[in-house]
């Protein structure tokens, strides 16, 4: 992904806005839920089961990053 061709004061606020957005409540219980599946993975299944897969919510299961990311097939728009 490409940088955004931001002004200083621009890109000081968008931090800010991400920083800010990466740590509000809900965020945070989402990384933990992920951390805890993830974990989870590792005890069952090892560490190297889990490489180049994400755990896809709507499935509710681990799937490969390239299909989890891109909707299987149907693209990211």
């Amino acid at each position: 992904m490409g940088t955004q061709k931001l002004s200083p004061q621009a890109l000081k606020a968008k931090r800010s806005r991400d920083l800010e957005s990466a740590n509000s409540p809900d965020r945070k219980a989402k990384r933990a839920e992920n951390q805890r599946r993830r974990r989870a993975a590792v005890n069952k299944h090892g560490e190297n089961w889990l490489i180049d897969k994400d755990y896809d919510h709507s499935k509710e299961q681990f799937t490969s990053v390239k299909n989890n990311r891109g909707e299987y097939g149907k693209g990211t728009k």
